[in-house]
């Protein structure tokens, strides 16, 4: 099966709930064009999310408050959930919510 690689950051204390880690890459199941951003939350949920996935999952989406950057491009400009990754895309989630 094919794979992707991606470049994943977390920033705004997210990198909290991923291990501490503020930046990795990763090779991802799918071909370029075919997986979602949607579908790429699914398996970061399954593979990478250590803590507590409701302070960055809603549903099938980020939580509120969470900037997604696509090759640094808000990712409301790319189709948001629908966006097809492309083979080393940089996506950035930042947390605009802090303290707690």
């Amino acid at each position: 099966p094919e794979e992707m690689r991606l470049k994943l950051g977390f920033a705004g204390g997210l990198h909290l709930l991923f291990n501490n880690v503020k930046s990795c890459d990763v090779d991802v199941p799918g071909a370029p064009d075919q997986l979602t951003i949607k579908e790429l939350l699914v398996w970061m949920k399954e593979n990478l999310l250590k803590e507590r996935p409701e302070l960055f999952l809603q549903g099938d989406s980020v939580r509120p408050g969470i900037l997604v950057l696509i090759n640094d491009v808000d990712w409301e400009l790319n189709g948001q959930l629908e966006y097809r990754i492309q083979d080393t895309d940089n996506i950035v989630f930042i947390s605009t919510l802090h303290g707690g």
